[in-house]
Formats: structure tokens, C-alpha cells, sequence
């Protein structure tokens, strides 16, 4: 709802979900750490929605980024996705749904610490 007042280009978890499975996105999960413990998208990293930079963004800016946050409701993946525009990333994207969207649609989720191996 928000995403798409402040112009941004808005994506349902079904639809990235099918995203994922054809191309590199880079999901970027603007909660609470307590709720990217709990549950999060597969593979999507935690983001400080007001306190990121260039530096933890991908260096190409045709990167496709999908912001999220709680549920539609939240504003923190759209101000976060809006930034990332402003920077000039070009494939900017917000699951307006959230994670509370992703696990209704009853879509798989990664939860705990990511084990890099």
C-alpha cells in the first residue's frame, strides 16, 4: 500500500518466489533481528532499514533488490526500497505482503543463524 503511493514497484511472495527460481534477487529483510531469527525468506539477508549504505547493497545497480518488512502495513521495507533508489538502483521491488504475506501464502522460511559454509 505504501510501496505503491511512494512509486515503487510492489512484488506478492508468489511472484518472487518464481522470481528467485529464474534469477540471482538480492531479499533484503528490513525486521526486527528477533523476527529474521524467527522467520525470513530464504537467503534473504538482515538490513537496518535507516542505517544501511552502498556498501551493503551489490555493487551492479541493475541488481534486483525486493525489500520486506512485517505486512502491508509497515513502512520500513518501502522507505528502505525508496533509498535504494535514491542511490540509484535501477530493479527496486517491495513485498509489501512481509514475511506475515510470505508465510500466509504458506511459502517456505529459513529461521535461527545462517550457517555460512
Amino acid at each position: 500500500m505504501f510501496a505503491r503511493l511512494m512509486g515503487l514497484n510492489v512484488i506478492s511472495p508468489g511472484k518472487l518466489q518464481q522470481l528467485m527460481q529464474k534469477q540471482p534477487v538480492s531479499v533484503l529483510d528490513v525486521n526486527s533481528r528477533q523476527s529474521w531469527l524467527t522467520a525470513r525468506v530464504p537467503g534473504a539477508r538482515p538490513l537496518d532499514p535507516m542505517g544501511y549504505d552502498e556498501s551493503d547493497l551489490p555493487t551492479d545497480r541493475d541488481s534486483t533488490l525486493v525489500f520486506y518488512c512485517s505486512n502491508f502495513l509497515c513502512r520500513k521495507a518501502p522507505n528502505a526500497a525508496r533509498r535504494a533508489k535514491d542511490m540509484g538502483y535501477r530493479n527496486v521491488y517491495v513485498m509489501s505482503a512481509g514475511i506475515s504475506g510470505w508465510v500466509g501464502a504458506s511459502l517456505p522460511t529459513e529461521s535461527g543463524e545462517k550457517r555460512d559454509t
